[in-house]
């Protein structure tokens, strides 16, 4: 009994080894030939003998070679170069004999070592960015090259070139830079709302210094919010979701179809670690296509402002706030607050109304509200549906600037917000009560090289007027043009201050 089983047991083995081979020989066939994969499968019948299944099924991926090749020669490797003050001890390097034989510090030093001398070294960081015209127009991050002393491109051919900084745009971290050179190969740029969940795309940058790094994947998800808006880094978050690989120095480059067409900039990695986990996210090449037009052609962003704030309705807003507020269904975005003198305000929008519509597009999530106004400019009209008490209402808007204006904003104008370099909140009653104050913007968070940064100004810190203006809201910042010469405020522990000669 024993040599039977042994017998079955080894022509068992040459079985499955036959058809592993089988496996193994169709699925190293010819690329352009049909792929097939075999499958071993054991089945036990009732008289105790065995019989192979095979499975075919037909396996066609895509072919990614074009897109890579002319990827690549878009995409240019970014290095920021920054002059940074360092304090150095101006003592002695090396062990005194002295000190070995009577102890250390014990031997008098000239006071000039004894000082603490500044000394200017030089700090770089890297990352990506993608040609888009043949005379040298490059976009990237805005984080890539904030605070750049000078900002150095190397093309995919090896040439170098300094770029000049043509114009920035923090609300949705795009930045756009100039080269002298002629002749490039830009990127064609797709449209970013055809893309479809599954599809594959292509991640092209320069990570950990690796220049002309190509990844695949596919479109995990559109329209994907973080949570770094709405008072937080960026004012517009709408980004593609991908699972191509994507680590530090991918900042800033492309993500194309398997046309080779831009469909987005490559923005967040999202991780625990600080290197790829499987999550990383792109700015739409539709949002991307009209800041870089408008700092080409403006120098400045046309920003189209609806003026309200507004809140998902999602079941745990529902749990809180439905049964108080009337709101029953999971539809919309719950608008908290109207602008004064907004769009919103002047079209007739109110607080506690519910958008559900734009143009007839349905309106369920932030990033999609935002995204669609990302691709609007000041004097555009839109029509806006709304839920007002159990009933629909459709309202004509005309979109402002965020100067509270319907004309397009010049090369002159100053966005006061990014001057100052922080994010801010309308001060809570309560706060105004207790420091007895009419009105305050709270700064909730201070960018670095600001003019809030500079000038020491902390989280917290409430601000009353510029330039002996009143502060109320965001808008009214807008609404200074002039070089910051004063901010007036108080601090959440009643401390007044007014900061004068602001850089």
């Amino acid at each position: 009994m024993r040599t039977k089983n042994i017998i079955l047991i080894t022509a068992l083995s040459v079985v499955l080894s036959a058809a592993a081979s089988l496996t193994v020989v169709k699925l190293t066939a010819k690329s352009n030939a049909p792929q097939h994969s075999g499958t071993a499968m054991l089945d036990e019948s009732a008289n105790n003998s065995f019989h192979l299944a095979s499975l075919s099924t037909t396996t066609q991926l895509p072919d990614l070679t074009q897109a890579a090749q002319s990827g690549v020669k878009a995409v240019v490797n970014i290095e920021n170069i920054q002059s940074v003050q360092v304090r150095r001890s101006g003592g002695r390097n090396q062990q005194d004999i002295f000190d070995f034989f009577f102890g250390p510090g014990q031997r008098q030093q000239p006071q000039q070592q004894q000082q603490q001398s500044p000394q200017t070294k030089q700090r770089r960081s890297g990352g990506s960015g993608v040609i888009i015209s043949q005379d040298g127009y490059i976009v990237t991050n805005n984080h890539v090259i904030t605070g750049a002393d000078e900002i150095r491109v190397v093309t995919h051919d090896g040439r170098r070139h300094v770029a000049t900084l043509v114009g920035t745009d923090p609300g949705t971290d795009i930045a756009l830079l100039k080269i002298e050179q002629k002749g490039l190969s830009p990127v064609t740029f797709g449209n970013s709302d055809d893309l479809k969940l599954g599809q594959w795309v292509l991640a092209i940058g320069n990570p950990m210094g690796l220049s002309s790094t190509v990844t695949a994947g596919i479109v995990s998800a559109k329209g994907r919010s973080l949570g770094y808006g709405q008072g937080g880094m960026l004012d517009i978050e709408s980004f593609i979701q991908t699972d191509a690989v994507v680590n530090p120095g991918n900042s800033g480059g492309a993500l194309v179809t398997t046309d080779g067409n831009l469909v987005g900039i490559n923005t967040i990695l999202k991780s625990n670690t600080g290197s790829y986990i499987g999550y990383s996210f792109a700015v739409p090449s539709s949002i991307v296509q009209k800041v870089a037009s408008d700092l080409r052609e403006y120098g400045t962003v046309q920003r189209a402002v609806l003026g309200v704030s507004f809140s998902e309705i999602s079941h745990d807003w529902l749990e809180r706030f439905g049964k108080e507020l009337n709101i029953t269904e999971k539809e919309g975005l719950y608008i908290g607050e109207v602008v004064e003198n907004s769009a919103a305000e002047v079209a007739g929008l109110r607080k506690n109304d519910v958008i559900i519509e734009i143009n007839s597009t349905k309106v369920h999530k932030s990033a999609v509200l935002q995204e669609m106004l990302a691709k609007l400019n000041p004097g555009d009209k839109i029509k806006i549906k709304v839920k007002r008490d159990s009933q629909t209402k459709l309202f004509d808007v005309t979109l402002r600037n965020r100067a509270g204006k319907e004309e397009l904003l010049t090369k002159e104008y100053v966005d006061m917000k990014q001057l100052l370099g922080a994010e801010f909140t309308p001060a809570t009653s309560n706060t105004l009560q207790r420091l007895q104050l009419k009105h305050g913007l709270q700064v909730t968070d201070i960018h670095q090289n600001g003019v809030l940064a500079k000038a020491k100004v902390r989280p917290g810190f409430i601000i009353i007027a510029i330039n002996e203006h009143y502060i109320k809201t965001e808008t009214d910042l807008a609404k200074i043009n002039d070089k910051i010469e004063s901010i007036e405020g108080v601090y959440p522990d009643g401390k007044y201050i007014v900061y004068q000669n602001l850089k």
